[in-house]
């Protein structure tokens, strides 16, 4: 009897031995993991910060980063506990690939987002076109980018697209040049439209002054001579600008007797003997 409780005794020390110190290791380890995984995500909190990251962004990426390296340090320390983790990794491994695929879409739009707050290719207020539409961006979310239209329709427009398409950002430099053709008709003095157009337009304080206003002959049409207008404006002023200068050359025109035809056609008839 006695024999048999020393055996016990020695199988119970020898397996406390041999457990107990992995267990203790295991403890250190992710005692000392958990204290790393602290500091690295404050590193990276202040890389974010440095880097403008968009605020809204950041605590879902420091989760995800921080999730991450507690899902490898669980995966440590089960090992050294002589867990085997082959087929758990395995099955983990297949489960995300099936969920992956299930949510591709999902998954492709999420992505696009993120790359669209960190890269900030746009930002909330400029106007953009892109995917068929034109509008101002009222709002950037994770899945979605909503736009406003210039009459007031909400477009959804999916990040995973969005990211990767052509995209015009219109309000995205603090200048932009606006072109317009203004024809006069065949006969009118040339150099005196010129410089007409010149005055009118560079009577506005919202031209700017650099680049100089251009105004040249550009083509001659079937109808008309076409001179071209060049200017540089702010870009909040584009639009304003845009239509008054319209109004400012035609009055011009009208004023020195330069006329601006119509599209005409001229039909010669034959009497036939």
């Amino acid at each position: 009897m006695k024999e048999k409780i020393m055996q016990y005794s020695d199988v119970l020390v020898a397996f406390t031995v041999e457990y107990g110190l992995k267990f203790i290791s295991a403890l250190v380890v992710l005692l000392i993991g958990l204290w790393v995984i602290k500091i690295l995500n404050r590193a990276i909190k202040r890389t974010m910060d440095k880097r403008s990251i968009d605020p809204t962004l950041q605590p879902f990426l420091r989760s995800l980063i921080s999730s991450l390296f507690k899902v490898l340090l669980v995966i440590t320390v089960m090992s050294m506990l002589g867990i085997e983790m082959t087929s758990f990794v395995a099955i983990l491994g297949a489960a995300g690939l099936a969920i992956g695929l299930a949510l591709s879409g999902t998954l492709q739009n999420f992505a696009g987002g993120v790359m669209i707050l960190i890269l900030k290719p746009f930002k909330v207020g400029d106007f953009i076109e892109t995917q068929g539409f034109k509008g101002k961006v009222k709002e950037i979310q994770i899945f979605n980018t909503i736009l406003n239209t210039v009459d007031n329709r909400r477009v959804i427009i999916p990040n995973g697209g969005l990211s990767t398409g052509s995209m015009v950002n219109y309000t995205a430099e603090p200048t932009r040049r606006l072109d317009i053709t203004f024809g006069i008709s065949y006969g009118d003095d040339v150099d005196k439209a010129k410089k007409v157009i010149h005055e009118a337009i560079s009577a506005d304080e919202r031209v700017l002054k650099d680049p100089p206003v251009f105004v040249k002959l550009a083509e001659l049409g079937d109808s008309s001579v076409n001179l071209a207008m060049r200017v540089w404006v702010a870009t909040e002023d584009y639009w304003d600008v845009h239509f008054d200068a319209r109004e400012k050359v035609y009055a011009a025109l009208n004023a020195n007797k330069i006329s601006i035809p119509f599209p005409q056609m001229d039909v010669h008839l034959h009497k036939k003997d």
